[in-house]
């Protein structure tokens, strides 16, 4: 255990120098070479950059110049020093908006015309040279981070459940973090004088935290409470979940922190099942698939929902007022109808319609409304309501929410908590679709499958979290602007 740590310790302090040097040695190349007639010139032919003055070095200038540069750029990357978990979608972007920070000192330098500025062509050029250079500079070094020596944390709510795991996974854990504090007890090898003594129930009512005897050999981390600052702290590469189930807020809430960190979750094969599998196992675990699509094709997924919402948002301006006013001259209520869905990994997050119902519909009936159990023909949708149901028009500040992102424009459809909870408990495997982000639209929704077929809509949104593509994300808008238009039409014959 203590030579783990040992290893871990200098493979910090590696990651933190080669860090370091490898900024200043990129910068140390990216500078001069912009300044190299040859690209200069090349600039020079580019619409914008052309019209950029050249730049004019003194002698001895440009050392001086870049050895500015080096100190800036590398004063503004220190946050990345340190070894922090992180996905490698999350390193490039950190990265990247560290280079813009300094490329901004680098600006305000030369507005003060300081004699050995960066020429504002350098600049430019420099700074989408370290764009590129030094985010791939960082995910490399964090690889090979990864790949060197491997730690494991175990984490569980049930300490019989995690020593039984301890014992049949044959990994060399660094330690485990536990819903309770543990405590010492006869012949486990713990010192009683340094362990705290369970805690009794309060008699007043309050709540009562329950500590466990602690697992032999292994080090108690902390509770799982502490979970983000332990997995900072240990920068482990995986985590392992020895959990008795698959509940929504701990087990789902450890496997949202590991997503946020990158770092590897495993769970045993029983819980299997409840999970996004990579369809890789090793004795008794299982690799979660906590990130279905590589980085790449997020970023590119991602960039086309925010061009796909900023362009819808723009041209459904003019009907938004338009609608508002229609809302509220039809019912009295408010105009946008706000709704907890729910998000990646079992969280929740709002999301807002048009209001096609009377004010308050479920507090009159005392039932939880789906948007497919709700049609056009129940008396609680308003006439304007439905017309923007019809037209789907009532869906559009959802766009907002793909914009922010929360959703996506293709992707499971999000269901409320309460329906989510009512069909995990007849469908286990309905919590795989927490694996991405909810989407607006869906192969399940174009062939017109709804949670009242659970077993089917599962079987359309994994096949597409497994196959997902800009090619056929394309193709399922397509379809679905088919079928709305076609509806509409339907509806005005």
């Amino acid at each position: 255990m203590s030579s783990q740590r040992s290893s871990n310790v200098i493979s910090s302090w590696r990651y933190r120098v080669a860090s370091v040097i490898g900024t200043a040695a990129i910068t140390a190349l990216v500078v001069p070479v912009t300044s190299h007639s040859t690209v200069e010139s090349l600039a020079k032919s580019m619409p914008v950059l052309s019209r950029l003055p050249t730049p004019v070095h003194t002698h001895g200038g440009l050392t001086i110049i870049t050895a500015t540069a080096i100190l800036i750029v590398s004063l503004a990357l220190i946050p990345l020093y340190k070894p922090r978990p992180r996905r490698i979608i999350d390193v490039i972007t950190e990265t990247q908006r560290r280079i813009l920070i300094a490329a901004f000192a680098l600006a305000t330098i030369g507005y003060f015309d300081y004699t050995y500025r960066l020429p504002r062509m350098m600049l430019v050029l420099t700074t989408l040279g370290l764009l590129v250079l030094l985010p791939a500079w960082h995910v490399l070094i964090r690889r090979q981070k990864r790949s060197a020596t491997e730690s494991v944390i175990i984490i569980g709510n049930d300490v019989d459940t995690i020593s039984t795991l301890y014992d049949k996974a044959n990994i060399p854990f660094i330690g485990y973090v536990s819903l309770n504090q543990p405590f010492a007890s006869p012949g486990n090898g713990s010192d009683p004088s340094h362990s705290p003594t369970p805690t009794a129930p309060f008699t007043d009512g309050g709540s009562v935290v329950a500590s466990h005897t602690a697992v032999d050999g292994l080090e108690y981390l902390g509770g799982i409470s502490r979970l983000n600052e332990i997995i900072v702290e240990n920068d482990p590469d995986t985590v392992v979940l020895a959990f008795s189930q698959a509940d929504r807020e701990e087990f789902f809430g450890v496997l949202r922190t590991c997503y946020r960190h990158g770092v590897t979750a495993k769970v045993h094969r029983d819980l299997g099942n409840d999970v996004l599998t990579c369809g890789t196992q090793s004795g008794v675990l299982q690799d979660i698939n906590l990130e279905p699509w590589d980085w790449q094709d997020r970023m590119v997924k991602r960039g086309f929902d925010v061009l796909f919402a900023a362009v819808g948002l723009l041209v459904a301006s003019p009907l938004v007022l338009g609608i508002a006013v229609a809302i509220r001259l039809d019912s009295p209520g408010s105009v946008i109808y706000a709704q907890e869905r729910t998000a990646t990994f079992g969280g929740t997050f709002t999301v807002y319609k048009f209001r096609s119902m009377v004010e308050n519909a479920e507090e009159e009936t005392g039932a939880v409304i789906s948007d497919e159990d709700a049609g056009d023909a129940d008396p609680r949708v308003t006439r304007v309501g439905r017309v923007l149901r019809q037209t789907h028009l009532d869906e559009i500040p959802q766009l907002w929410s793909i914009f922010t992102g929360h959703m996506s424009v293709v992707g499971p459809r999000p269901e409320r908590p309460e329906i989510d909870r009512e069909i995990t408990a007849d469908v286990t495997e309905w919590k795989q679709r927490w694996f991405v982000k909810p989407g607006l639209t869906g192969p399940a929704q174009i062939n017109d499958v709804t949670g009242h077929d659970p077993d089917r809509k599962l079987r359309y949104d994994v096949e597409y979290i497994r196959g997902q593509s800009l090619r056929l994300d394309v193709r399922i808008i397509a379809k679905q602007v088919y079928k709305v238009l076609r509806e509409a039409t339907d509806h005005l014959k």
